[in-house]
Order: C-alpha cells, then structure tokens, then sequence
C-alpha cells in the first residue's frame, strides 16, 4: 500500500520505488521490455515486476525457463537490434550462468565493434545475506562487475534513489548491472515525488554530514551505518554517512573530500571482504587524502567463508552497525582492526 505523506510526495517500498519506475519507462519508451523467470503474470519472486504483464501483455514481459546464459544471451542480441531488454536474475548468485554473455559480449561489443554496435541493456539482480537461504542463495557479487570495463554497475540504498537511478540506467544505450538487497523489498521505505526525476551516475549522496569519522557503505549497509551514526552520535561523535550510489562510475571526489575534512575513513559492504569493493574505496581515500588520514582505514565485509544456512551462523558473517561502531571507535583510537 502507498502511504500519502506530503504534497507531491509518497512514502513507497524499495520494490513499489522500483515497479514504478519500470511501469514509467515501459510508458514513455515502447522499446523496452522485461526478461526473466516468474517476471509475466507471476509479477517476479520478489513482486517488482507486478501488473507489467497485465499492462503491457507477454510480449513485454517475457517469461522463461530456468535458464540464465539462454535469456540473457537472447536480451544481449535483442538490445543489439535496438530494443531496451530489462533482464531479471531471480537470485543475484545465479548471474554466474550468464557471466559469458555479460563480461564477454555485453561489456565489450561496443568496443570491438568501433562504436557500430550498441548494448543497452539493464540487468537486475539481488544482493544480501540475513534470509536463511544458503550459500549459493545469499551473495552480493556487484565487486565482480565494477571489475570489467564497459559495464555501469549501480547498488542503490533508499526508495528515492532506486527510482530515479533505475530510470536512469532504461535511458542509457550501455549494459548498466542494477544491484538490488533483497531485504530491502519490503522493509525499506522512503518519501519520492510524484513528478519525473532521474539521478545521474557517477554522483555520491552524503546520507548524514558529520566531522569526526567518514563512513562509505553501500546498498542495505547504507542503513546500518546510519544507525550506527545515530548511536555514535549520543556520545558525541559525528559521523559522515556517504552512500556512492554507484561503483562505476564512482564519485571519487566526494570520498575524498569527506575524509580530507574528517581524516578517519570506515567503508562497509555486504560483499566478501577479500579483493571486494572495499578494497578500491580503500584505495581511492588513501591516493586522494593520504597526507590528511590520521589512523587505518577500516574495512567491513562479508566474512570470508560460504554463506551459511544457520541464522546465528549467517548473522555472524555479517556487518552489521555494532561491528561499525567498535571500526569507528578504533580509527578515533588511532589504531587498526
């Protein structure tokens, strides 16, 4: 149900945020269709794709078998005719099946066509750990993609950015890989206007300004990080919340000049800790500000173990905004992990 706040305003779910924008682009723009399992009269596993088929018809919203290399191979080959293909991945772990078709023919026919060849295509699919739902049913592999040249990778946070960057990303001719935390469907609500707007790509959010420590986290850590602000706040320490929005392009500078003002840096990601996303923030503050950085930069990830099925196992490989504060707490102590 959408709630009426103010004027102009609705409080939406991530994935109402999410289903309005695609019914809005599907609107405005009839070469753009959805591809997936259970996405047609089923409306999608995780209900974003709800009433398209019935808006639309089967022709734009195109149910397939269980096969992931098979319609994404097909969406690749339909944008190149010209079509706009939103390609759904039920479980964001089942992308490895299609891997062939995104890294080695998505992400590089432009390329190697001279610029004859366009590709735009958006690719959805989940990300999170904190449903009980396995190893091979819980990652978050948006690091992977931000690796390969000629894809766009976006991990919003909030209802409003959900919107206006997956609108963002139907009206973009490249292969964008749309990142979506699957807690956050139901769970996350936020205000977004009823006019038209787009966020652009490449543009960081400072979710929270703060003075004594930065904290970069992406996607659903977005919201552990605040709370994690608000408890570090009744002790008097200000923490800057920065969500990035998207990988790639990244908005390095805002980083940058966050920490240049703050001189302590604590970056948090869903994603396996190892070589994972945190890594090339890391990377990017300590090239940009080393002179100004007064203590390590801390970084939390996933643990480094398959995901278990235990929810006491499961939770325990998890950021979470108790493992932020003690990371705050020891960049103002001067001092690492």
């Amino acid at each position: 149900m959408t709630v009426e706040t103010k004027t102009g305003v609705r409080e939406l779910t991530f994935a109402q945020a999410l289903r309005e924008a695609l019914h809005e682009e599907m609107q405005r723009d009839d070469r753009i269709f959805v591809i997936g399992e259970d996405v047609g009269a089923w409306g999608g596993v995780f209900r974003v794709t709800e009433g398209i088929y019935d808006k639309f018809g089967p022709e734009r919203a195109v149910d397939t078998p269980i096969s992931e290399e098979g319609f994404t191979g097909l969406a690749v080959g339909a944008a190149m005719t010209g079509l706009h293909p939103v390609v759904e991945i039920m479980f964001g772990d089942f992308i490895t099946l299609a891997m062939e078709q995104i890294v080695n023919q998505a992400a590089k026919m432009r390329y190697m066509s001279g610029g004859q060849a366009e590709v735009p295509i958006t690719v959805r699919a989940t990300i999170g750990a904190g449903r009980s739902s396995g190893g091979q049913h819980s990652q978050s592999l948006h690091a992977w993609f931000a690796h390969i040249p000629g894809l766009k990778v976006v991990v919003p946070a909030t209802p409003y950015d959900a919107k206006g960057l997956l609108k963002t990303a139907l009206r973009d001719q490249n292969p964008v890989m749309f990142f979506e935390d699957k807690l956050m469907y139901a769970k996350v609500k936020g205000e977004v206007p009823e006019q038209e707007y787009t966020i652009p790509f490449g543009k960081a959010d400072i979710k929270r300004p703060g003075k004594d420590v930065t904290i970069v986290a992406l996607s659903r850590m977005v919201h552990a990080a605040l709370a994690a602000a608000e408890k570090l706040a009744e002790e008097g320490i200000q923490a800057e919340v920065i969500d990035p929005r998207t990988l790639t392009p990244l908005d390095r500078d805002t980083l940058i000049q966050s920490v240049i003002k703050t001189q302590r840096a604590v970056i948090v990601d869903m994603g396996y800790h190892d070589f994972g996303a945190t890594a090339e923030l890391a990377a990017t503050i300590m090239n940009g500000a080393f002179d100004y950085i007064d203590a390590p930069i801390e970084r939390l990830g996933a643990t480094q173990v398959p995901i278990p099925f235990s929810p006491p196992l499961e939770m325990s490989t998890i950021p979470d905004e108790e493992k932020i504060i003690a990371a705050v707490k020891r960049t103002l102590a001067g001092r690492g992990a």
